[in-house]
């Protein structure tokens, strides 16, 4: 009963986490308490921050891209490869236009990132900083640019979508 529980509360906090227990414990038929306690379990495991999702374009943000990098062949020693890694992670959190960023693998890149644009000058100021500050470090930079103001929008970005996806998942 209590995993279940804490399984309906997560997806219900994903729906919409401004919610009171209160409110929570009608809509899961629990005690507030039991709402209070399993939040607080799932605040210590499960769940990274609280945010919101903001309507990015009225907030004056037109361009959404997704860059991928592919880093350059060459070997490094554990040393540098750690030196270059926090020199990166460092850029990257100077950058707040950057709402996400990760290694990994595929259509021959090794990284990729995601970032908001006001407009197209300031995604290209944004990108040539970028390919000089690493020109050393990366070979190809590929983006793909996506209008939030403008373009046909199929699928808005939201986190309510997980429930049936994590429900899958067990």
């Amino acid at each position: 009963m209590y995993k279940k529980v804490m399984q309906q509360l997560l997806f219900e906090l994903m729906k919409g986490s401004k919610r009171s227990d209160r409110e929570l414990a009608k809509v899961l038929g629990v005690s507030q308490p039991t709402v209070t306690r399993v939040r607080k379990k799932l605040e210590d495991t499960a769940i990274a921050e609280y945010t919101i999702i903001p309507n990015w374009s009225a907030l004056g943000f037109e361009l959404m891209v997704v860059t991928f990098v592919n880093i350059r062949g060459e070997s490094k020693s554990r040393g540098e490869q750690k030196k270059t890694l926090e020199k990166c992670k460092k850029w990257m959190m100077d950058h707040p236009n950057i709402i996400f960023a990760s290694d990994g693998t595929g259509i021959g890149m090794d990284g990729m990132m995601v970032s908001l644009h006001k407009d197209y000058t300031d995604y290209s100021k944004f990108i040539t900083e970028h390919r000089v500050e690493w020109a050393d470090t990366l070979g190809e930079v590929k983006s793909f640019i996506v209008s939030i103001k403008g373009g046909e929008i199929l699928k808005p970005f939201s986190l309510k979508y997980l429930q049936s996806l994590l429900t899958l998942a067990k």
